[in-house]
């Protein structure tokens, strides 16, 4: 897989939870940062604002092989129980686009999480201008952490949603 084929990963996972209950972990965008090995966390930029399209927040990042960092992040879907994406970094051209989709799944909801790389540059364009030759084992190397993380990600949701009493995250 080339970077210019703009690979995705995705994982999903049926939770014994109503879409409500889901949407409101997977729209408290700092959860994610009680599973994943890279996702720090994120905050709004306006916190005051409902999120909504267009909505930013910051996001913070840390990984073993790049370092450190912080991204902005647009949302460019918000279906209320349905569809949160957001594109990191610039609209035209973004890093990546992530998105959580929920269905209702009879008294559940099957949750997917999906990211697409690129186009725009990154740790991943850097890493592959400095080694062109293992390209598709760089991008290869990238989606497995991506997918990893996803799996963490989705199941850690599946967990609060089905506790008996799940956290106040309104």
């Amino acid at each position: 897989m080339r970077f210019a084929d703009s690979p995705t990963a995705e994982s999903e996972i049926t939770i014994d939870a109503a879409p409500d209950v889901v949407w409101a972990l997977v729209t408290d965008i700092d959860i994610p940062a009680r599973f994943s090995d890279e996702f720090q966390g994120a905050t709004w930029v306006d916190p005051d604002v409902e999120p909504s399209i267009g909505s930013q927040f910051r996001g913070r990042n840390r990984n073993p092989g790049i370092g450190e960092w912080e991204v902005t992040c647009t949302v460019t879907e918000w279906e209320s129980q349905a569809t949160f994406a957001w594109t990191v970094g610039d609209l035209d051209a973004p890093v990546a686009v992530w998105q959580f989709t929920l269905t209702p799944d009879g008294t559940g909801t099957l949750l997917r999480q999906w990211a697409r790389m690129g186009p725009g540059p990154s740790g991943v364009t850097s890493a592959i201008e400095r080694d062109p030759d293992n390209e598709e084992k760089i991008v290869g190397g990238r989606l497995r952490q991506w997918q990893r993380n996803m799996e963490a990600t989705i199941a850690g949701i599946k967990a609060l949603a089905e506790a008996a009493d799940p956290p106040n995250v309104a």
